[in-house]
């Protein structure tokens, strides 16, 4: 699923827990979603999760049993348009990060799914992990949440164990 925020340029926030197809997700799942430019609650779910994204680093160099699908979501810039992407798997490097694009572009040209991406630490936007089945932080998901039916939401907390 995707939530696009929309300013004189366009950016796409990319939401979905799982590799497309890879991991078994659904294509029917991706949905975009359009926000303001600097919604509130948007730019609160992503200052959250960058002030908590030391910790999430370190855990996901020492996963502990239970958990899984350690992902983050960077931005991709394509002349004036930026696209955010959950990255799964990722790895630090000396320079930063590398990792494999989990969602089709919608925006941007210079990317595609799969694609093995370098990035930095002022790239990233949110992250997220499954502990028990159970999604932990996906911040950005929460705020799509409250813009979605009641049904669209039901269904993606019991396919993918969201908590929000």
């Amino acid at each position: 699923m995707r939530i696009a925020v929309r300013t004189t340029l366009s950016l796409m926030l990319a939401l979905l827990p799982d590799l497309a197809g890879a991991q078994g997700a659904d294509p029917g799942d991706d949905k975009t979603l359009i926000f303001a430019p600097g919604d509130p609650e948007m730019k609160a779910a992503t200052e959250k999760a960058l002030a908590s994204l030391d910790e999430f680093l370190a855990l996901s160099e020492a996963p502990p049993a239970g958990t899984d699908r350690y992902k983050l979501k960077v931005k991709v810039r394509d002349g004036n348009v930026t696209e955010h992407f959950w990255v799964i798997p990722f790895r630090r490097t000396q320079t930063g990060f590398v990792g494999i694009l989990a969602n089709q572009p919608e925006e941007v040209s210079n990317v595609v799914l799969g694609q093995n991406i370098e990035f930095t630490r002022a790239d990233i936007s949110d992250w997220g992990y499954t502990r028990d089945g159970h999604q932990v932080g996906s911040f950005t998901v929460c705020v799509m949440f409250t813009r979605m039916s009641k049904d669209e939401v039901d269904y993606m907390r019991g396919k993918y164990g969201f908590d929000c």
